[in-house]
């Protein structure tokens, strides 16, 4: 999405710059916005704020400008895009094989918001607020979530 406000442009990259710190050794990669990511049985392509795949056949044709298999997708809410990150992009998003993990950092207040699929197949919701670590399970990641938001005015500690 081109045009964030800098709380989101804040937000995204320090989350990026410590994704990309501790699953660097991993085997797994880490995207900004402007990879897509595609979801096929929908036949749809999105830039979501950040996505990370672990799946080899993703770094198989290096000309691709897209994703297909991500493990990880977080997007950072907008007051304009919110509804559609929560209805139709959720639903579509649920229908990539390999995603297990979907979250949503509002940049209005300190909270991400967290949807793993568990073993059962269902999608379930883990919300985390100020002085809490978050632990994003797909890929082992964890950091107090003050650390996201890191020098975002009004909501950092």
């Amino acid at each position: 999405m081109s045009g964030v406000s800098k709380a989101h442009d804040k937000i995204a990259g320090n989350l990026f710059g410590l994704l990309l710190n501790q699953i660097r050794s991993t085997g797994c990669s880490v995207y900004t916005p402007d990879m897509k990511v595609r979801v096929e049985a929908a036949d749809v392509f999105y830039y979501p704020d950040m996505k990370v795949t672990c799946d080899a056949r993703d770094d198989r044709n290096p000309d691709e400008h897209f994703i297909r298999y991500p493990r990880l997708i977080v997007e950072v809410l907008s007051p304009t895009t919110q509804g559609f990150d929560r209805g139709e992009k959720f639903a579509n998003y649920r229908l990539i094989e390999t995603l297990q993990e979907y979250v949503l950092i509002s940049q209005e207040r300190m909270t991400v918001e967290c949807f793993c699929l568990n073993a059962e197949g269902r999608w379930v919701p883990y919300t985390y607020r100020p002085g809490e670590e978050v632990h994003l399970a797909s890929v082992d990641f964890r950091c107090p979530i003050a650390d996201i938001y890191e020098k975002v005015p009004g909501l950092n500690s």
